[in-house]
């Protein structure tokens, strides 16, 4: 709870400080329309007036040489309807996200979710090859499978419209699945690897967005109680965001998670590292069933999935032994079913369920809740 009250107390003066603005203005796009309007209203009457003298309004004349060109708004996107592939639109947000997810049967594969399993420190007798007293994971057991939670707490800022830093502190919670009458290590909860990055906006117009995304992930979290992958990793992405029409949206992205350093392979004399990359891709269509001023729903459906290019996996649950498996080329899919509601001109609440589709699989089941905040 120390960690939660931390990081919440970090984003609580982003939040109110975004919400300090007038809730009576709409987008800031719309207050420039709006001034613009009444200027020319304005200048149309003072024209009409010169004209019925026969002579050019001096005021106008002169306000016509001073004044500075009317600022331009940004492209006018709805926003981003997705829950699960990477908001492409540059802005500035908070966003508050639980994810719930049942049944990792591998969570130290590829390093992707937490550290390299710590049984491989107790096998001296047993299997002398895959010994490995670095070993950084929790043990000594292995767990037949893993079910956690994970709150991401992300905030956003974008000094213009094609430019903007990030930063996701997550909290996660773990337990453990015993195979037999045992756990194979006690549940564990924590601050896990902090996340940091930026996007760049290279196609940015009223119906399309092309953003380049690279995010940095630093061993911050416990890689003994799960918490972590103790080594630091790097993540490229391409996201695409294109209305079709007022209605229908697409959302993509494609990218790649490619760790630094990382544990031993098995054996540890072994040239290729038990971390691996993973390559991964999404696509998802959104519709809105209904759009109101203040108001609207958007069921969207996303199909994600990730290839494993290299790595290990702890195999056989339940055994100390800790059997272990080379995963390059594998191949995991999910399918990613929501819906977004739009609240007022500022916020949105994303409600999911994201089912494996694979034999192979990060999770059989999660359901993600998200709140997101623009200003």
């Amino acid at each position: 709870m120390k960690q939660v009250l931390l990081a919440v107390m970090i984003l609580l003066p982003l939040v109110v400080a975004a919400q300090q603005k007038d809730p009576r203005v709409a987008d800031p796009r719309q207050e420039v329309a709006s001034l613009r309007s009444d200027e020319a209203t304005s200048a149309d009457a003072s024209a009409t007036d010169d004209a019925s003298n026969g002579e050019p309004s001096g005021a106008q004349a002169q306000a016509a040489k001073s004044s500075p060109p009317a600022p331009q708004p940004g492209p006018r996107i709805p926003g981003s309807m997705v829950g699960y592939i990477d908001n492409p639109i540059v802005e500035s947000q908070i966003r508050i996200r639980f994810d719930d997810a049942f049944e990792d049967q591998f969570p130290d594969r590829a390093e992707f979710i937490y550290a390299k399993c710590g049984c491989y420190r107790g096998l001296q007798t047993a299997d002398p090859p895959a010994f490995d007293p670095k070993a950084p994971g929790p043990g000594p057991g292995v767990p037949f499978a893993v079910n956690y939670q994970q709150l991401y707490m992300n905030g956003e800022y974008s000094p213009q419209r094609r430019i903007s830093a990030f930063v996701e502190i997550p909290i996660r919670w773990l337990q453990p699945q015993p195979g037999g009458s045992q756990a194979a290590f006690p549940s564990s909860s924590g601050i896990g690897d902090v996340m940091a990055g930026f996007k760049f906006a290279a196609v940015a117009t009223e119906s399309t967005y092309l953003t380049f995304q690279f995010k940095s992930y630093f061993p911050s979290g416990d890689a003994s109680q799960g918490l972590g992958t103790n080594h630091y990793s790097i993540e490229p992405s391409l996201l695409l965001f294109h209305s079709l029409t007022p209605r229908l949206t697409l959302e993509g992205q494609l990218g790649d998670w490619h760790p630094i350093g990382g544990s031993a392979g098995v054996p540890t004399t072994s040239s290729e590292g038990f971390a691996g990359d993973v390559f991964f891709y999404g696509l998802g269509p959104s519709y809105k069933v209904y759009s109101g001023p203040r108001f609207s729903i958007a069921p969207v459906v996303e199909l994600f999935g990730w290839h494993v290019l290299s790595g290990f996996q702890t195999q056989i649950p339940g055994s100390v032994a800790g059997v272990t498996n080379e995963v390059s080329g594998m191949n995991i899919v999910n399918i990613k079913t929501g819906v977004r509601v739009g609240i007022g001109t500022h916020s949105s609440v994303y409600v999911g369920f994201g089912q494996a589709l694979t034999h192979d699989d990060w999770y059989k089941h999660l359901v993600r809740l998200e709140y997101r905040f623009t200003f």
